[in-house]
């Protein structure tokens, strides 16, 4: 018995070993951040400025120098550029670390309708992942969760806390449909796997049944939100509250046309305020998006086209094509294999495809902060609004520059040591004493 626990005692500690990177104390007082570059988040820019910050808000942003004392605490950079926090629209951010292992995953529910389901109270804030996304800019994620037609209710949270309470930036902010697909390519390989025997007629056949029960469980919610109040709840109808009294949207995951004609039915029967997700064949119709004010998240730029006859390069373009048309319109990394981290790498795609660089910054910033109704608080260094920002040597939607000196959330200065950063130092250390 000896032996094990001494076996446990010596091999546990690399087993629970964690990196010393711990969330930031809340911030108290003033500080300046001076002579920097500050690309605000809604298209300006002012080349030499100067940035107040009290406790957890921008007091001011100003171009001329103020007068500042010895005693005042100042960040000079000169030569230097300050953005917006990076924000990523749609994720699985704390919900899932290693997709191999079924345990570390928490981001899927059983059943159908899932409406009831909230994210944020399965947000691990001790994520290996989450320190990796603070490195390349991102500051605020949106959690969302997935499984069934209906997965439930994302919300926002900032990357540097001790638990999900403290990391909460604005909960339940969105529902989150799936709609089933209505274009279904036949599968070569069925008679193989034996996994899907149906054509693809029936099976579009059985996804309008799909998308008639959805439209069936809405209307059922407003019937129930139309009757009296009574002592029995209905848990998935009242998870809907929020959609019809507009304090939610509804986030439509779909690609084609024909599943995005379909969810603005949605919008027109019941009223809401929806969103499309991922929506990659949204520039077709970007018009009509653009008329009646559905928001779009592009779901992941660094893709093929959906057609054969469609251009190498369209998904580079559909920011471009989306926002020339007046389409609000946000930009996401949805690669599993990313994770989040090439979120202003994607943007700075979109930007040499015709966006241009600060509406691609927009993009990942306030553009994304008004879908998820956070634009009063964060997503443009404005003064009134939370202190979360960044400081770069250089561009930051280009990989080769986008090298952060400072990251503030809500006026901390947060610590941008990660997994990654840390392996790297560990093993620059090694070869550096093999080569002496």
């Amino acid at each position: 018995m000896r032996v094990l626990i001494l076996l446990f005692l010596f091999f546990g500690q690399h087993i629970i070993a964690q990196e010393t990177v711990y969330p930031a104390i809340a911030h108290r007082g003033s500080f300046w951040i001076t002579n920097a570059t500050i690309h605000v988040g809604n298209g300006t820019v002012i080349d030499k400025g100067y940035i107040k910050i009290t406790n957890d808000k921008i007091e001011s942003v100003r171009t001329t120098a103020p007068t500042l004392s010895t005693s005042d605490i100042i960040i000079d950079a000169g030569g230097k550029h300050v953005y917006p926090g990076l924000i990523l629209c749609n994720s699985q951010l704390g919900l899932i670390e290693v997709n191999a292992v079924r345990a570390t995953i928490d981001h899927t529910e059983i059943g159908t309708i899932n409406s009831s389901i909230r994210s944020i109270v399965a947000y691990n804030t001790d994520s290996k992942v989450i320190n990796t996304l603070r490195y390349n800019g991102i500051l605020l994620a949106n959690i969302v969760p997935q499984g069934g037609l209906i997965s439930g209710s994302s919300s926002v949270v900032q990357l540097d806390a001790w638990n999900w309470e403290d990391a909460s930036y604005k909960q339940d902010v969105g529902m989150h449909l799936s709609m089933p697909a209505l274009v279904v390519k036949p599968n070569p390989y069925a008679i193989f796997t034996g996994t899907d025997s149906k054509s693809p007629a029936e099976i579009v056949k059985q996804n309008m049944l799909k998308i008639e029960s959805l439209k069936q469980f809405f209307r059922e919610a407003k019937a129930y939100f139309q009757q009296p109040a009574t002592e029995e709840k209905n848990l998935k109808l009242e998870a809907t509250k929020g959609l019809f009294e507009k304090k939610q949207k509804l986030f439509i995951h779909c690609e084609l046309v024909k599943e995005m004609l379909v969810a603005l039915e949605f919008a027109d029967e019941f009223g809401f305020d929806i969103v499309l997700t991922g929506a990659s064949e949204s520039w077709r119709i970007a018009d009509i998006l653009a008329k009646r004010n559905i928001p779009v998240v592009l779901a992941q730029s660094h893709s093929l086209p959906n057609t054969e006859d469609e251009d190498v390069d369209q998904p580079y373009k559909n920011a471009a094509i989306l926002h020339k048309a007046g389409v609000l319109v946000a930009i996401n990394d949805e690669d599993g294999q990313t994770r989040g981290r090439n979120l202003p790498f994607n943007a700075g795609t979109a930007a040499a495809y015709g966006l241009g660089k600060e509406t691609a910054l927009s993009a990942i910033t306030l553009h994304a902060a008004k879908i998820l109704g956070i634009d009063k608080t964060t997503g443009s260094i404005e003064a009134g609004k939370d202190a979360n920002l960044l400081i770069a040597k250089g561009d930051i939607l280009d990989m080769r520059t986008n090298q952060l000196t400072h990251a503030f959330i809500l006026g901390r200065n947060i610590a941008l040591e990660s997994k990654h950063t840390q392996l790297y130092e560990r093993y620059k250390n090694k070869y550096q004493r093999q080569n002496k």
